[in-house]
């Protein structure tokens, strides 16, 4: 089933480094230089991946689902703990072979077009929440987001050095030859913050703005070094440009008039995605509720 454009978030802000930041770039090979230097562009400018800002917001939002009911939100991380494992998709009776015994039932000459169909059903009924919006093996993603570059007025070229040494655990001391250095950002260097989210339904925006509001207050950590208070950061939101254009032909060819002649100057089809938080985030406690109830069915049904 072809995706159809139906809405589109904007997220724009500022990420502020409260505390030392460490993204380490892995062992360095460099005869003169820190141990464990920081990921840098090609600039030498720090850098932080958008996957890392993603992965964190995920892991926190896995953490509070599963403490909501554990089918909520698989482990990406042990394939036989996803929502739907390679065995369910492709097995004897997994998924595809029930699409293509339900296709029995149509014409020979619709099943081509219904089995996308189908499939895709199947596949978004039995996916957990957390893969339905950032992504599985089997589904994309709908939250992007990009590399945060550094912004130039609080970037003054320098990095920390700080040293480590690694414990010996019998002897609870330093361990002999374990001692290194790694690179972090200063505190109060700040970054860009710009994500996009498409085609999400009200629910996966309040799961968003959830996770967003943990970053706005300082919730979640980035980076190695957290035990030892490295990685504490801020968000702090500028704007939130919303467009819904579903089952509006009319305003889905304005909004592609906006593209086209790069005017920005009608604003007219956009909306302040700040007004819809609250109500993205009811959406959300609804779906939830609504799923608690489900699955709650399902266990009496099947005698659990």
């Amino acid at each position: 089933m072809f995706d159809t454009f139906k809405n589109r978030l904007e997220i724009t802000g500022t990420l502020t480094t409260i505390t030392a930041l460490r993204i380490s770039a892995g062992r360095s090979s460099e005869p003169i230089g820190s141990d464990l230097p920081v990921i840098k562009d090609a600039l030498g400018n720090p850098l932080i991946p958008g996957s890392s800002f993603k992965g964190a917001m995920r892991s926190r939002l896995e953490s509070f689902l599963r403490g909501i009911d554990l089918s909520l939100a698989a482990n990406p991380a042990i394939e036989a703990e996803w929502s739907i494992t390679n065995e369910r998709l492709n097995g004897e009776n997994g998924i595809k072979k029930q699409v293509e015994q339900e296709l029995e039932q149509y014409p020979q000459e619709e099943r081509s077009a219904k089995r996308d169909q189908l499939l895709t059903e199947k596949i978004i009924s039995e996916t957990d929440l957390t893969s339905l919006v950032f992504g599985s093996p089997w589904i994309a993603s709908k939250f992007q987001v990009r590399d945060l570059t550094v912004v130039a007025d609080t970037w003054f070229g320098q990095y920390q050095e700080r040293d480590g040494v690694s414990i010996d655990r019998d002897t609870e001391t330093s361990a002999d030859g374990k001692l290194y250095d790694f690179q972090v950002v200063p505190a109060a260097t700040q970054f860009e913050f710009k994500a996009v989210v498409e085609n999400a339904e009200p629910w996966e925006l309040g799961l968003l703005m959830i996770g967003l509001h943990q970053f706005e207050t300082e919730q979640i950590p980035l980076g190695g070094g957290r035990s030892r208070g490295l990685g504490v950061v801020k968000l702090d939101i500028d704007k939130m440009t919303w467009i819904d254009v579903d089952n509006n032909p009319e305003k889905l060819l304005q909004y592609l008039q906006t593209l086209v002649n790069e005017d920005n100057s009608d604003t007219s089809i956009y909306e302040d995605g700040k007004q819809f938080k609250n109500t993205w985030a009811q959406s959300l406690i609804n779906h939830l509720t609504d799923k608690l109830a489900q699955n709650s069915t399902n266990s009496i049904a099947s005698g659990g």
